[in-house]
Protein backbone atom coordinates (compact mmCIF):
# COMPACT_ATOMS: atom_id res chain seq x y z
CA UNK A 1 0.00 0.00 0.00
CA UNK A 2 1.42 3.11 -1.10
CA UNK A 3 1.32 6.08 1.91
CA UNK A 4 -0.55 8.89 -0.07
CA UNK A 5 1.44 11.52 1.93
CA UNK A 6 4.44 10.45 -0.69
CA UNK A 7 1.56 11.35 -3.64
CA UNK A 8 1.03 15.59 -3.89
CA UNK A 9 -1.31 16.73 -1.63
CA UNK A 10 -4.62 17.59 -3.60
CA UNK A 11 -6.43 20.22 -2.53
CA UNK A 12 -10.15 21.44 -4.30
CA UNK A 13 -10.00 25.29 -4.74
CA UNK A 14 -13.35 27.28 -4.49
CA UNK A 15 -13.28 30.90 -6.29
CA UNK A 16 -16.11 33.13 -5.20
CA UNK A 17 -17.72 34.22 -8.05
CA UNK A 18 -16.94 37.98 -8.63
CA UNK A 19 -13.62 39.32 -10.99
CA UNK A 20 -11.88 40.58 -7.84
CA UNK A 21 -12.15 36.99 -6.16
CA UNK A 22 -11.42 34.99 -9.12
CA UNK A 23 -8.17 36.61 -9.95
CA UNK A 24 -6.29 35.90 -6.48
CA UNK A 25 -7.88 32.89 -6.42
CA UNK A 26 -6.66 31.71 -9.83
CA UNK A 27 -3.15 32.90 -8.31
CA UNK A 28 -3.02 31.23 -5.27
CA UNK A 29 -4.06 27.66 -7.24
CA UNK A 30 -0.70 28.61 -10.02
CA UNK A 31 1.43 29.16 -7.18
CA UNK A 32 0.32 25.95 -5.28
CA UNK A 33 0.32 24.08 -8.17
CA UNK A 34 3.83 25.29 -8.53
CA UNK A 35 4.57 24.20 -5.18
CA UNK A 36 3.79 20.52 -6.15
CA UNK A 37 0.07 20.61 -5.53
CA UNK A 38 -2.61 18.94 -7.34
CA UNK A 39 -5.59 21.56 -7.35
CA UNK A 40 -8.88 20.89 -8.53
CA UNK A 41 -10.47 24.53 -8.94
CA UNK A 42 -14.21 25.07 -8.95
CA UNK A 43 -15.80 28.50 -11.12
CA UNK A 44 -19.19 29.30 -11.69
CA UNK A 45 -20.66 28.31 -15.11
CA UNK A 46 -21.33 32.04 -15.19
CA UNK A 47 -17.76 33.49 -14.40
CA UNK A 48 -16.80 30.83 -16.91
CA UNK A 49 -18.57 31.76 -19.44
CA UNK A 50 -18.62 35.37 -19.11
CA UNK A 51 -14.85 34.61 -19.48
CA UNK A 52 -15.31 32.59 -22.14
CA UNK A 53 -17.55 33.86 -24.41
CA UNK A 54 -15.15 37.01 -24.22
CA UNK A 55 -12.54 34.95 -25.11
CA UNK A 56 -14.63 33.14 -28.23
CA UNK A 57 -15.01 36.76 -29.80
CA UNK A 58 -11.38 37.27 -30.13
CA UNK A 59 -10.65 34.29 -31.53
CA UNK A 60 -9.69 31.85 -28.28
CA UNK A 61 -11.93 29.09 -27.49
CA UNK A 62 -10.70 27.21 -24.51
CA UNK A 63 -13.02 25.63 -22.54
CA UNK A 64 -10.29 25.28 -19.28
CA UNK A 65 -8.95 28.71 -18.49
CA UNK A 66 -5.66 26.97 -17.29
CA UNK A 67 -5.50 25.30 -20.82
CA UNK A 68 -2.92 27.60 -22.15
CA UNK A 69 -0.76 27.98 -18.12
CA UNK A 70 -0.31 23.62 -18.78
CA UNK A 71 0.80 24.34 -21.55
CA UNK A 72 3.41 26.77 -21.11
CA UNK A 73 4.19 25.07 -17.75
CA UNK A 74 3.84 21.07 -18.57
CA UNK A 75 4.16 20.28 -14.96
CA UNK A 76 1.15 22.85 -13.23
CA UNK A 77 -0.91 19.51 -12.21
CA UNK A 78 -4.67 22.12 -11.78
CA UNK A 79 -8.08 20.62 -12.57
CA UNK A 80 -10.60 22.69 -13.78
CA UNK A 81 -14.35 22.14 -12.94
CA UNK A 82 -17.06 24.59 -13.48
CA UNK A 83 -21.00 24.31 -11.28
CA UNK A 84 -23.82 26.18 -11.26
CA UNK A 85 -24.37 29.22 -8.73
CA UNK A 86 -27.96 28.93 -9.01
CA UNK A 87 -28.78 30.97 -11.48
CA UNK A 88 -29.62 31.17 -15.23
CA UNK A 89 -26.15 31.67 -16.69
CA UNK A 90 -27.31 35.30 -18.07
CA UNK A 91 -28.92 36.84 -15.12
CA UNK A 92 -27.89 40.08 -13.66
CA UNK A 93 -26.25 39.62 -10.67
CA UNK A 94 -24.98 42.57 -9.78
CA UNK A 95 -27.85 44.77 -10.54
CA UNK A 96 -30.07 41.55 -8.37
CA UNK A 97 -27.11 41.64 -5.17
CA UNK A 98 -29.82 40.18 -2.56
CA UNK A 99 -30.99 37.76 -5.28
CA UNK A 100 -27.55 36.58 -5.77
CA UNK A 101 -26.31 36.23 -2.86
CA UNK A 102 -29.68 34.40 -1.31
CA UNK A 103 -28.18 31.66 -4.50
CA UNK A 104 -24.72 31.79 -2.82
CA UNK A 105 -26.25 31.43 0.32
CA UNK A 106 -28.54 28.84 -0.14
CA UNK A 107 -28.17 26.99 -3.84
CA UNK A 108 -24.77 26.93 -4.53
CA UNK A 109 -23.22 24.96 -1.71
CA UNK A 110 -25.55 21.74 -3.15
CA UNK A 111 -23.60 21.74 -6.15
CA UNK A 112 -20.15 22.05 -4.96
CA UNK A 113 -20.82 19.44 -2.68
CA UNK A 114 -22.14 17.18 -5.35
CA UNK A 115 -19.18 17.68 -7.05
CA UNK A 116 -16.95 17.70 -4.09
CA UNK A 117 -18.04 14.00 -3.28
CA UNK A 118 -17.37 12.76 -6.80
CA UNK A 119 -13.71 14.33 -6.67
CA UNK A 120 -13.18 12.74 -3.10
CA UNK A 121 -14.43 9.46 -5.30
CA UNK A 122 -12.35 9.39 -7.77
CA UNK A 123 -9.33 10.41 -5.71
CA UNK A 124 -9.20 9.01 -2.66
CA UNK A 125 -7.39 9.10 -0.45
CA UNK A 126 -5.56 12.00 -1.62
CA UNK A 127 -7.43 14.69 -1.42
CA UNK A 128 -6.49 16.59 1.93
CA UNK A 129 -8.26 19.84 2.23
CA UNK A 130 -10.95 22.45 0.60
CA UNK A 131 -9.33 25.99 -0.07
CA UNK A 132 -12.83 28.02 -0.13
CA UNK A 133 -13.04 32.00 0.07
CA UNK A 134 -13.74 33.24 3.17
CA UNK A 135 -17.16 34.78 2.52
CA UNK A 136 -18.57 31.40 1.89
CA UNK A 137 -20.73 29.98 4.77
CA UNK A 138 -20.55 26.20 4.08
CA UNK A 139 -16.95 24.92 3.86
CA UNK A 140 -16.26 24.22 7.29
CA UNK A 141 -19.00 22.36 7.61
CA UNK A 142 -18.31 20.19 4.14
CA UNK A 143 -14.98 19.64 4.84
CA UNK A 144 -15.52 18.07 8.15
CA UNK A 145 -18.69 15.94 6.74
CA UNK A 146 -15.51 14.89 4.15
CA UNK A 147 -13.05 14.34 6.79
CA UNK A 148 -10.78 17.79 4.67
CA UNK A 149 -8.92 20.15 6.10
CA UNK A 150 -10.65 23.51 5.71
CA UNK A 151 -8.69 26.42 4.54
CA UNK A 152 -10.49 29.64 4.23
CA UNK A 153 -9.07 32.16 1.67
CA UNK A 154 -9.33 35.96 2.71
CA UNK A 155 -8.91 38.22 -0.31
CA UNK A 156 -8.67 41.62 1.29
CA UNK A 157 -6.49 43.21 3.67
CA UNK A 158 -6.28 42.18 7.42
CA UNK A 159 -7.74 45.21 8.74
CA UNK A 160 -11.09 43.89 6.73
CA UNK A 161 -10.94 40.46 8.13
CA UNK A 162 -10.11 41.22 11.70
CA UNK A 163 -13.23 43.96 12.19
CA UNK A 164 -15.54 41.34 10.42
CA UNK A 165 -14.17 38.83 12.74
CA UNK A 166 -15.15 40.88 16.00
CA UNK A 167 -18.17 41.72 14.95
CA UNK A 168 -19.61 40.76 17.79
CA UNK A 169 -17.68 43.79 19.99
CA UNK A 170 -18.64 46.34 17.26
CA UNK A 171 -22.10 45.03 17.96
CA UNK A 172 -21.71 45.52 22.18
CA UNK A 173 -20.54 48.54 21.71
CA UNK A 174 -22.95 49.94 19.98
CA UNK A 175 -20.49 50.82 16.71
CA UNK A 176 -22.84 48.32 14.55
CA UNK A 177 -26.59 46.79 14.52
CA UNK A 178 -28.31 50.16 15.57
CA UNK A 179 -30.32 52.58 14.12
CA UNK A 180 -28.68 55.50 15.78
CA UNK A 181 -25.35 53.49 15.98
CA UNK A 182 -22.51 55.09 17.60
CA UNK A 183 -20.36 57.40 15.38
CA UNK A 184 -17.14 58.12 17.61
CA UNK A 185 -13.46 56.65 17.45
CA UNK A 186 -13.12 53.14 17.61
CA UNK A 187 -10.34 51.88 19.62
CA UNK A 188 -11.09 48.13 21.33
CA UNK A 189 -10.62 45.63 18.28
CA UNK A 190 -7.64 43.72 19.01
CA UNK A 191 -4.29 44.73 17.02
CA UNK A 192 -6.39 47.96 15.89
CA UNK A 193 -5.04 51.05 17.49
CA UNK A 194 -8.21 52.85 16.56
CA UNK A 195 -10.51 53.30 13.22
CA UNK A 196 -13.85 55.59 12.51
CA UNK A 197 -17.32 54.47 12.26
CA UNK A 198 -16.98 55.59 8.99
CA UNK A 199 -14.44 53.90 7.41
CA UNK A 200 -15.81 49.97 8.57
CA UNK A 201 -17.00 48.49 5.67
CA UNK A 202 -20.58 49.50 4.02
CA UNK A 203 -22.08 46.88 5.15
CA UNK A 204 -21.54 47.31 9.05
CA UNK A 205 -22.38 51.26 8.42
CA UNK A 206 -25.98 50.25 7.88
CA UNK A 207 -28.71 49.21 10.22
CA UNK A 208 -30.61 46.84 7.76
CA UNK A 209 -29.84 43.26 7.88
CA UNK A 210 -29.98 42.20 4.40
CA UNK A 211 -28.84 38.43 2.93
CA UNK A 212 -25.29 39.90 3.10
CA UNK A 213 -25.04 40.71 6.29
CA UNK A 214 -26.47 36.61 7.15
CA UNK A 215 -23.70 35.85 4.87
CA UNK A 216 -21.05 37.59 6.59
CA UNK A 217 -22.42 36.52 10.05
CA UNK A 218 -22.35 32.80 8.96
CA UNK A 219 -19.07 32.89 6.89
CA UNK A 220 -17.28 33.93 9.98
CA UNK A 221 -18.74 31.40 12.38
CA UNK A 222 -17.09 29.05 10.07
CA UNK A 223 -13.66 31.14 9.39
CA UNK A 224 -13.26 31.44 12.98
CA UNK A 225 -13.32 27.49 13.23
CA UNK A 226 -10.94 27.45 9.94
CA UNK A 227 -8.00 25.20 10.03
CA UNK A 228 -5.97 28.09 8.94
CA UNK A 229 -6.25 30.83 7.17
CA UNK A 230 -4.69 32.16 3.77
CA UNK A 231 -4.71 36.23 2.86
CA UNK A 232 -3.71 38.42 0.17
CA UNK A 233 -2.01 40.85 2.03
CA UNK A 234 1.63 41.74 3.34
CA UNK A 235 3.35 41.02 6.54
CA UNK A 236 5.25 44.26 7.06
CA UNK A 237 1.72 46.38 5.64
CA UNK A 238 -0.50 45.36 7.89
CA UNK A 239 1.68 43.80 11.26
CA UNK A 240 0.21 44.78 14.41
CA UNK A 241 -3.65 43.43 12.51
CA UNK A 242 -1.81 40.23 11.56
CA UNK A 243 0.25 39.24 14.80
CA UNK A 244 -3.20 39.96 16.79
CA UNK A 245 -5.25 37.62 14.73
CA UNK A 246 -2.22 35.30 14.70
CA UNK A 247 -3.56 34.76 18.25
CA UNK A 248 -6.77 33.27 17.22
CA UNK A 249 -6.75 31.11 14.07
CA UNK A 250 -3.07 30.07 11.99
CA UNK A 251 -3.12 33.14 9.62
CA UNK A 252 -0.70 33.66 6.86
CA UNK A 253 0.23 36.49 4.69
CA UNK A 254 1.43 35.18 1.37
CA UNK A 255 0.72 38.27 -1.53
CA UNK A 256 0.52 39.90 -3.32
CA UNK A 257 -1.02 37.62 -5.56
CA UNK A 258 -0.48 38.28 -8.94
CA UNK A 259 2.43 37.35 -11.30
CA UNK A 260 5.39 40.06 -10.75
CA UNK A 261 7.73 38.50 -12.99
CA UNK A 262 5.81 39.42 -15.64
CA UNK A 263 3.43 42.01 -14.84
CA UNK A 264 1.43 42.59 -17.82
CA UNK A 265 0.69 38.60 -18.02
CA UNK A 266 -1.90 36.69 -16.48
CA UNK A 267 0.59 33.25 -16.22
CA UNK A 268 -1.50 32.52 -19.76
CA UNK A 269 -4.86 32.40 -17.48
CA UNK A 270 -8.10 34.47 -18.89
CA UNK A 271 -9.67 36.37 -15.84
CA UNK A 272 -11.30 38.93 -17.32
CA UNK A 273 -15.11 38.88 -18.04
CA UNK A 274 -15.31 41.45 -20.46
CA UNK A 275 -13.65 41.90 -23.71
CA UNK A 276 -10.34 44.15 -23.13
CA UNK A 277 -9.58 47.61 -25.48
CA UNK A 278 -6.19 48.13 -26.62
CA UNK A 279 -4.77 51.55 -25.66
CA UNK A 280 -1.71 51.36 -25.99
CA UNK A 281 -1.01 53.04 -29.08
CA UNK A 282 -2.59 56.08 -27.78
CA UNK A 283 -0.63 55.57 -24.62
CA UNK A 284 2.61 55.54 -26.54
CA UNK A 285 2.36 58.83 -27.66
CA UNK A 286 1.87 60.30 -24.84
CA UNK A 287 4.39 62.23 -21.80
CA UNK A 288 5.70 60.02 -19.05
CA UNK A 289 3.46 60.32 -16.43
CA UNK A 290 0.75 62.73 -18.08
CA UNK A 291 -2.05 60.25 -17.90
CA UNK A 292 -4.75 59.19 -15.14
CA UNK A 293 -6.17 55.91 -15.43
CA UNK A 294 -9.86 55.93 -13.95
CA UNK A 295 -11.42 52.61 -13.35
CA UNK A 296 -14.35 51.91 -10.88
CA UNK A 297 -13.66 48.16 -11.06
CA UNK A 298 -15.97 45.29 -11.76
CA UNK A 299 -18.70 45.15 -9.67
CA UNK A 300 -20.82 47.79 -7.69
CA UNK A 301 -22.21 50.73 -9.48
CA UNK A 302 -21.66 54.52 -9.70
CA UNK A 303 -24.96 56.86 -9.15
CA UNK A 304 -25.10 58.47 -12.47
CA UNK A 305 -25.32 61.89 -10.47
CA UNK A 306 -21.89 61.45 -8.97
CA UNK A 307 -20.65 60.03 -12.26
CA UNK A 308 -21.60 63.32 -14.05
CA UNK A 309 -19.59 65.33 -11.59
CA UNK A 310 -16.33 63.31 -11.62
CA UNK A 311 -16.75 63.95 -15.74
CA UNK A 312 -17.25 67.24 -15.34
CA UNK A 313 -14.03 67.93 -12.71
CA UNK A 314 -11.93 65.90 -15.24
CA UNK A 315 -13.21 68.57 -17.97
CA UNK A 316 -11.96 70.91 -15.88
CA UNK A 317 -8.81 69.70 -14.93
CA UNK A 318 -7.72 69.55 -18.32
CA UNK A 319 -5.14 66.18 -17.38
CA UNK A 320 -5.30 63.48 -19.93
CA UNK A 321 -7.24 60.36 -18.55
CA UNK A 322 -7.91 57.04 -19.66
CA UNK A 323 -10.95 55.88 -18.05
CA UNK A 324 -12.69 52.58 -17.96
CA UNK A 325 -16.37 52.79 -18.43
CA UNK A 326 -17.53 49.28 -17.47
CA UNK A 327 -21.11 48.87 -19.73
CA UNK A 328 -22.98 48.34 -16.89
CA UNK A 329 -21.85 51.39 -14.61
CA UNK A 330 -24.93 53.19 -13.79
CA UNK A 331 -26.55 50.44 -14.58
CA UNK A 332 -27.65 47.76 -17.94
CA UNK A 333 -30.09 50.29 -19.39
CA UNK A 334 -27.74 52.59 -19.55
CA UNK A 335 -24.69 51.48 -21.47
CA UNK A 336 -23.52 54.97 -22.21
CA UNK A 337 -23.95 57.78 -19.64
CA UNK A 338 -21.57 60.29 -19.96
CA UNK A 339 -23.18 63.28 -22.42
CA UNK A 340 -21.69 63.85 -25.64
CA UNK A 341 -20.80 67.20 -24.71
CA UNK A 342 -18.28 65.45 -22.24
CA UNK A 343 -16.26 63.29 -25.06
CA UNK A 344 -16.28 65.98 -27.62
CA UNK A 345 -14.48 68.09 -24.84
CA UNK A 346 -12.05 66.11 -24.06
CA UNK A 347 -11.38 63.84 -27.31
CA UNK A 348 -7.92 65.74 -27.46
CA UNK A 349 -7.23 64.31 -24.21
CA UNK A 350 -8.95 61.52 -22.79
CA UNK A 351 -10.23 57.77 -24.48
CA UNK A 352 -12.93 56.32 -23.18
CA UNK A 353 -12.85 52.13 -23.59
CA UNK A 354 -15.48 49.68 -22.08
CA UNK A 355 -12.90 47.15 -20.51
CA UNK A 356 -8.95 46.52 -20.50
CA UNK A 357 -6.42 45.02 -19.06
CA UNK A 358 -5.50 46.95 -15.83
CA UNK A 359 -2.34 45.85 -15.40
CA UNK A 360 -0.73 46.11 -18.61
CA UNK A 361 -2.49 49.87 -19.07
CA UNK A 362 -1.32 51.02 -15.73
CA UNK A 363 2.22 50.10 -16.22
CA UNK A 364 2.97 51.36 -19.44
CA UNK A 365 5.13 54.81 -18.52
CA UNK A 366 2.85 57.32 -20.01
CA UNK A 367 0.32 56.64 -16.74
CA UNK A 368 0.64 58.73 -13.82
CA UNK A 369 -2.11 58.41 -11.37
CA UNK A 370 -4.62 56.46 -10.56
CA UNK A 371 -8.36 56.91 -9.89
CA UNK A 372 -9.98 53.92 -7.88
CA UNK A 373 -12.40 52.67 -6.35
CA UNK A 374 -10.48 51.59 -3.78
CA UNK A 375 -10.77 47.24 -4.79
CA UNK A 376 -7.94 45.92 -3.06
CA UNK A 377 -6.69 44.15 -6.09
CA UNK A 378 -6.52 47.75 -8.15
CA UNK A 379 -4.72 49.25 -4.67
CA UNK A 380 -2.25 46.10 -5.16
CA UNK A 381 -1.26 46.71 -8.36
CA UNK A 382 -1.56 50.35 -8.14
CA UNK A 383 1.43 50.26 -5.44
CA UNK A 384 3.07 47.58 -7.66
CA UNK A 385 3.34 50.33 -10.12
CA UNK A 386 4.52 52.86 -7.99
CA UNK A 387 0.71 55.09 -8.85
CA UNK A 388 -0.19 57.54 -6.34
CA UNK A 389 -4.55 57.18 -5.24
CA UNK A 390 -7.33 59.19 -6.04
CA UNK A 391 -9.56 57.71 -4.00
CA UNK A 392 -13.43 56.80 -4.55
CA UNK A 393 -14.72 54.12 -2.54
CA UNK A 394 -18.25 53.05 -3.73
CA UNK A 395 -18.74 49.31 -1.24
CA UNK A 396 -18.09 47.06 1.41
CA UNK A 397 -14.31 46.93 2.07
CA UNK A 398 -13.18 49.81 -0.02
CA UNK A 399 -14.04 52.12 2.71
CA UNK A 400 -11.78 50.56 5.01
CA UNK A 401 -9.07 50.32 2.04
CA UNK A 402 -9.21 53.97 1.43
CA UNK A 403 -8.24 54.10 4.85
CA UNK A 404 -4.89 52.10 4.70
CA UNK A 405 -4.43 54.05 1.32
CA UNK A 406 -4.57 57.81 2.52
CA UNK A 407 -4.35 57.77 6.22
CA UNK A 408 -2.40 54.74 7.48
CA UNK A 409 0.48 54.70 4.38
CA UNK A 410 -0.12 57.89 2.89
CA UNK A 411 -0.11 56.71 -0.48
CA UNK A 412 -3.64 58.58 -1.99
CA UNK A 413 -5.95 61.34 -1.55
CA UNK A 414 -9.32 61.20 -1.09
CA UNK A 415 -11.50 62.80 -4.30
CA UNK A 416 -14.27 64.48 -2.55
CA UNK A 417 -13.16 65.10 1.28
CA UNK A 418 -16.93 64.69 2.28
CA UNK A 419 -18.90 61.13 1.44
CA UNK A 420 -21.43 61.00 -0.85
CA UNK A 421 -21.18 64.85 -2.06
CA UNK A 422 -19.01 65.14 -5.09
CA UNK A 423 -18.45 68.59 -6.94
CA UNK A 424 -16.60 69.07 -9.92
CA UNK A 425 -14.18 71.70 -8.73
CA UNK A 426 -13.01 69.62 -5.97
CA UNK A 427 -12.63 66.74 -8.23
CA UNK A 428 -10.49 68.89 -10.85
CA UNK A 429 -8.47 70.73 -7.71
CA UNK A 430 -7.88 66.53 -6.80
CA UNK A 431 -6.87 65.35 -10.02
CA UNK A 432 -4.16 68.64 -10.46
CA UNK A 433 -2.80 67.68 -7.14
CA UNK A 434 -2.11 64.00 -8.00
CA UNK A 435 -0.86 64.49 -11.82
CA UNK A 436 1.21 67.07 -10.62
CA UNK A 437 4.80 65.55 -9.73
CA UNK A 438 5.96 68.33 -7.79
CA UNK A 439 2.65 68.94 -5.19
CA UNK A 440 1.86 65.28 -5.18
CA UNK A 441 6.01 64.77 -4.56
CA UNK A 442 5.56 62.37 -0.77
CA UNK A 443 2.39 60.36 -2.05
CA UNK A 444 5.17 59.40 -4.83
CA UNK A 445 7.90 58.83 -2.37
CA UNK A 446 5.73 57.21 -0.16
CA UNK A 447 4.75 54.73 -2.36
CA UNK A 448 7.92 53.78 -4.01
CA UNK A 449 8.64 52.96 -0.53
CA UNK A 450 5.39 50.76 -0.19
CA UNK A 451 6.56 48.81 -3.40
CA UNK A 452 9.51 47.95 -1.89
CA UNK A 453 8.00 46.36 0.63
CA UNK A 454 6.26 44.22 -1.52
CA UNK A 455 9.01 43.99 -4.04
CA UNK A 456 11.12 42.17 -0.59
CA UNK A 457 8.13 40.06 0.26
CA UNK A 458 7.84 37.97 -2.80
CA UNK A 459 11.65 37.11 -2.65
CA UNK A 460 13.13 34.13 -1.78
CA UNK A 461 13.55 34.84 1.96
CA UNK A 462 10.60 37.75 2.17
CA UNK A 463 7.82 37.45 4.53
CA UNK A 464 4.93 36.78 2.22
CA UNK A 465 7.87 33.99 0.30
CA UNK A 466 8.58 32.43 4.49
CA UNK A 467 4.76 32.49 5.05
CA UNK A 468 3.56 30.34 2.10
CA UNK A 469 6.86 28.09 2.45
CA UNK A 470 5.22 28.07 6.28
CA UNK A 471 1.36 27.04 5.29
CA UNK A 472 2.87 24.55 2.82
CA UNK A 473 5.00 22.85 5.04
CA UNK A 474 2.46 23.12 8.44
CA UNK A 475 -0.14 21.87 6.08
CA UNK A 476 2.28 18.40 5.58
CA UNK A 477 3.00 18.55 9.25
CA UNK A 478 -0.91 18.35 9.68
CA UNK A 479 -1.97 16.17 7.21
CA UNK A 480 0.69 13.80 8.09
CA UNK A 481 -0.10 13.89 12.30
CA UNK A 482 -3.81 13.38 10.28
CA UNK A 483 -3.09 9.95 9.04
CA UNK A 484 -0.90 8.18 11.34
CA UNK A 485 -3.92 9.33 13.76
CA UNK A 486 -5.95 7.19 11.44
CA UNK A 487 -3.85 4.46 11.22
CA UNK A 488 -4.14 4.07 14.70
CA UNK A 489 -7.57 4.08 14.71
Amino acid sequence: MVDHLQKKPHSILVSYPLQGHVIPSVQLAIKLASSGFTITFINTQSIHHQITSKNQQSGHQEEDIFAEARRASPGLDIRYITVSDGLPVDFDRSLNHDQFMASLLHVFSAHVEEVLLKIILENKPNVSCLIADTFFVWPGHLAKKYGLLYISFWTEPALVFTLYYHMDLLRSNGHFGFIDAREDSIDYIPGVPRIEAKDLMSYLQTPDVSVTHQIIFKAFRDAKNADMVLCNTVEELEPQVISSIQKRVPFYAIGPLFPTSDFTSNNNVAMSLWAESDCSRWLDYQERGSVLYVSFGSYAHVRKIDLLKIANGLALSNVKFVWVMRPDIVDSDDADPLPDEFKKGTQDRGIIIPWCNQKQVISHPAIGGFLTHCGWNSILESIWCELPMLCFPLLTDQFTNRKLVVDDWKIGVDLCVVKNLVTPNEVAKNVKYLMTEESSRELRNAVKEIKNILDKAIQNGGSSWCNTTKYIKDLRLILENKNKRNLNV
